[in-house]
Order: C-alpha cells, then structure tokens, then sequence
C-alpha cells in the first residue's frame, strides 16, 4: 500500500469518524451514517491496498522461487 492511499484512507476514516461523533452530538441520523459509510468506505479500501499488496508478494516470492529450481536444475 504506498503511503499516499495510507493517508488517504487515514483522513477519510478519521473525516467518518469525526463526522459519526458530531451527528451524535447534535442528534442527526444522516450525518451519524454519512460518517459511518465513509469509515467503511476507508477500510474497504485499506483492505482492498492490503490485499493487493499481498498479491504482489506472493507473486515476487513465487518468480524467486521459480528462478530457484531453475538455478538448481542448470548447476548441474
């Protein structure tokens, strides 16, 4: 996840948070669920960056892997 989406992301669910919490003060339904759909809005997206990024590893780990057998197989 690069460290622009982490911000984003940060600032948005911080932003739904921030929004939930004056909606509870002030006794207003659509703002308590506009600030709740943002929090989740900013976390799907963190798992989303998450899982990408997961991706990418494995894929890496797999390349080196391959080049591994392959360097094991050419050796000999």
């Amino acid at each position: 996840m690069g460290l622009n989406d982490k911000i984003g992301n940060s600032a948005e669910k911080g932003l739904g948070s921030a929004k939930e919490e004056a909606g509870k003060l002030v006794g207003n339904d659509e703002l308590i669920h506009e600030g709740q759909r943002e929090q989740a809005s900013a976390e799907a997206k963190q798992a989303g960056e998450k899982i990408k990024d997961a991706a990418a590893e494995a894929g890496f780990n797999i390349k080196n892997a391959a080049q591994k057998l392959k360097d094991g197989f050419t050796k000999h």
